[in-house]
């Protein structure tokens, strides 16, 4: 039983840890998190993307079982990365940064929606143009939350 109850236990615990629910903000207001470090790690997601995109243009033309198989992996990250920008602006910022009180919410909305388009451009295709527009997307965020100085 008590053996049992430690499967149960990881098991559950394995599943809730992985959980796109648990990994998303609580969408409360709790103030804890920072906006430029949420910008910072999109541009680190681009960042790998292009990487991944520059090896899935190198492994294009092999094929190998071994390339094969690193190139499937190749664009499986492509996707992730790209997937996580998605997920960051329309889970947390547009959930609660983008207010439709806010006097520049037209522009404030059109900059983030264009971030979600770039990032599915981004999955769609495997050119480093793509991954340009990503980044420049991301990077016109910048000045809404501004970097933090303690």
């Amino acid at each position: 039983m008590k053996y049992l109850i430690r499967i149960l236990f990881f098991v559950f615990f394995s599943f809730f840890s992985y959980s796109p629910l648990v990994l998303s903000h609580c969408q409360i207001p709790c103030g804890i998190y920072d906006d430029y470090a949420r910008v910072s790690l999109m541009l680190e997601d681009a960042e790998t993307a292009r990487k991944s995109v520059s090896l899935i243009i190198e492994l294009s033309g092999k094929d190998d079982p071994q390339s094969s198989n690193q190139l499937v992996r190749w664009v499986m990250n492509k996707e992730k990365h790209a997937q996580n920008i998605i997920s960051t602006i329309s889970d947390y910022f547009l959930t609660q940064r983008v207010k439709a009180t806010q006097k520049d919410y037209l522009e404030r909305l059109q900059r983030h929606h264009a971030v979600i388009v770039a990032a599915m451009k981004v999955k769609q295709h495997a050119e480093q143009k793509t991954v340009d527009s990503l980044e420049s997307a991301i990077r016109e965020l910048l000045p809404y939350y501004p970097e933090h100085t303690h």
